[in-house]
């Protein structure tokens, strides 16, 4: 099976696609909340290398965080319709993250969402993530571990913290998701020898997972280059693995 991603703005990307190209959009475009360091500073890391202090809300205690991100500046605003145009011209199916956030014309409340349960405790950082979809019109969930190195074992068993922090996935984007979240996804409703695109790739986890289900064409673009290279890495050091075993 193809699988291709391609440094390159994906408006420029789509306009090169066929009306109905992909059976399943699977994307997560930036919500315009700041998530890169623009206007909140939990998924940056400083200049100099230092520490920043965190205090839990709740309980009052202090920790000392060392994030690795960078502030690029991409999470400042929501995609255009044109984009959303784009799309669903280009996808007979879509599964689009930031339903909580984003807005475009083809939304409406009879379609379903989806609900990923990121099973992280009582921290002051969101309990889950949500996607609109066409695929449905009810709310499905998936339960799976993701609060730092604590990370979930399987997709069966996602509550259950991995515990070995070797095997835990390596991340290398502040909204990355979990490889695991997409193979459910390709496995309950994506055709058999579908085709998937990604126009927003990041840490391109869901280029992994289709991989990793070995009949599925999978089409990504990420425009920011440093991401686009760590993600090119990922998926190299993905496949070494593949070979050695």
């Amino acid at each position: 099976m193809k699988s291709e991603v391609f440094n390159q703005d994906c408006m420029e990307g789509m306009r090169e696609l066929p009306d109905n190209f992909a059976d399943l959009a699977c994307v997560d475009p930036p919500y315009g909340i700041g998530e890169d360091g623009s206007k909140t500073h939990g998924r940056t890391f400083r200049k100099d290398g230092t520490h920043r202090l965190s205090i839990d809300n709740r309980t009052g205690r202090k920790s000392l965080i060392y994030n690795k991100y960078r502030s690029a500046g991409w999470d400042h605003k929501q995609p255009d319709q044109e984009y959303f145009n784009e799309l669903f011209r280009v996808s007979k199916k879509v599964i689009i993250w930031g339903a909580n956030y984003i807005n475009f014309d083809q939304k409406d409340t009879s379609s379903g969402l989806i609900f990923w349960d990121k099973v992280n405790g009582t921290n002051d950082f969101s309990d889950g993530e949500v996607a609109w979809t066409d695929l449905f019109s009810s709310v499905r969930k998936f339960e799976f571990m993701w609060n730092g190195m604590l990370q979930g074992k399987g997709a069966v068993s996602g509550k259950i913290n991995q515990g070995d922090k070797s095997l835990c996935e390596t991340r290398i984007h502040p909204t990355q998701k979990p490889v695991q979240l997409y193979g459910w996804i390709y496995k309950n409703y994506l055709p058999e020898g579908g085709k998937v695109l990604d126009t927003h790739g990041g840490s391109f986890s869901n280029r992994i997972a289709a991989d990793k289900a070995g009949n599925i064409d999978f089409i990504g673009y990420e425009i920011d280059k440093e991401y686009y290279d760590k993600a090119e890495r990922r998926y190299k050091d993905f496949k070494s693995q593949l070979r050695m075993f």
